[in-house]
């Protein structure tokens, strides 16, 4: 069996700087409505067990914990985005200050082997 030969693609994407701050913003949002989607799922789920079954205490309570570990999840997720938010905002202030107020950062060493 021979080797797949893959082309030689080098893509230039060129984005300006409100672009890339947008996009950062949109992928906020879209992950936002995500979330809001399985927080909605799992309303609905309640709902269907709620109404069609008569749930004893154990079925009840292991819906709850089912529901408690999405809605964990869900939690642990929107923590990161409020992290990724903060980040672009810090961003956006470091530019609106144009650089005047803020210490000069030192370059990284570079790494030798």
């Amino acid at each position: 069996m021979s080797m797949p030969t893959v082309p030689n693609i080098t893509p230039e994407i060129i984005l300006k700087r409100n672009e890339v701050l947008n996009l950062l913003l949109t992928s906020i949002a879209l992950e936002e409505i995500g979330l809001s989607h399985i927080i909605n799922a799992e309303g609905q789920k309640i709902q269907k067990i709620v109404k069609e079954q008569s749930l004893s205490l154990n079925d009840a309570l292991a819906l709850n914990n089912s529901v408690e570990r999405m809605l964990r999840n869900v939690i642990k997720t929107e923590m990161l985005l409020q992290f990724k938010l903060e980040d672009i905002i810090k961003l956006e202030q470091r530019h609106d200050h144009h650089h005047d107020d803020l210490p000069d950062i030192p370059d990284l060493p570079c790494f030798k082997e």
